[in-house]
């Protein structure tokens, strides 16, 4: 089970819109050398939804590669359609990827029984480990405590991202499913009580622009010790609020643009950030001390 800070990273792009490869490796090295615990390639915060297949999968492959085996990589496989949903997950399996994260599917709002059945299809279908993704304000469907503990007991299903915000949820799914099932914060904003509740680690928009500092807050709340938790969160609550002053992930690569880690390309329908926004990003990225 992978614990501690792990990175939704960002799909680096030129201005035109490619895929910018050179600028995806330099993320890949700075991640590893900063004590990032695993990487999540082409998730939702990765632009998977503006990527065709083979774009998703060659973003993938090239992760797998570049990683080399030396933290996990988590695929994101997911989609509003089950069978398009086995076939991604089938190809991260191909390409190597350690396991897969599957955000619920999107628009369609399926019933309670619907995700369940759309999770048990995909864990049937291929042996990979399994991550739920929960995340209603993205998708307008909630996959409920309850469905998670039924889905627990299939046994490739090893995980969930709880992006609700929910902290008591956190702690109600600890109490409902076996330690050995991960539990991950989705939010960036709550993550450090819902480590302190239970949680095993945080899937993190912030650690794209402040790696090393979320591992350490991730670290010490893991170890209970909250005094120090809480005094490192401090110093990224503006970070954690300002990246998702616009839609995730316009304000990121906004802001690892300004850092000069990648160029500021992004995909149509997405923007890029706003004049306005501008300056509270750059205003947390230099309170967080990563400018």
């Amino acid at each position: 089970m992978v614990k501690g800070s792990i990175v939704a990273l960002v799909t680096p792009m030129t201005e035109s819109g490619d895929i910018d490869y050179a600028a995806l490796d330099d993320l890949i090295t700075w991640h590893i050398e900063t004590g990032t615990q695993a990487l999540v390639s082409v998730g939702t915060t990765g632009e998977s939804a503006t990527l065709d297949t083979t774009e998703h999968c060659a973003v993938l492959d090239f992760t797998v590669q570049q990683v080399a085996g030396r933290i996990p990589v988590i695929a994101g496989t997911g989609a509003n359609a089950t069978r398009e949903a086995i076939h991604l997950t089938q190809q991260a399996q191909k390409l190597g990827a350690d396991a897969c994260l599957l955000v619920t599917p999107y628009y369609n709002k399926p019933t309670q029984e619907g995700l369940y059945q759309h999770y048990q299809a995909v864990a049937e279908a291929v042996a990979i480990p399994q991550i739920l993704y929960n995340v209603p304000g993205r998708t307008a469907v909630d996959l409920l405590p309850e469905t998670v503990a039924r889905l627990a007991g299939l046994p490739n299903i090893v995980g969930v991202k709880e992006a609700t915000g929910d902290v008591p949820r956190i702690a109600r799914l600890r109490e409902m499913i076996t330690s050995d099932f991960a539990i991950y914060s989705g939010d960036d904003a709550t993550a450090c009580q819902a480590i302190l509740q239970g949680a095993d680690g945080d899937i993190s928009v912030t650690a794209n622009v402040a790696p090393a500092q979320m591992q350490a807050m991730c670290a010490a709340a893991q170890a209970g010790d909250a005094e120090r938790a809480q005094a490192l969160d401090a110093e990224l609550a503006g970070l954690h609020q300002m990246l998702f002053v616009e839609s995730n992930p316009i304000p990121v690569k906004w802001a690892l643009a300004e850092m000069g880690r990648i160029s500021a390309g992004i995909r149509l329908p997405l923007t890029p950030l706003s004049t306005d926004a501008q300056p509270a990003v750059r205003q947390a990225l230099r309170q967080a001390g990563v400018i």
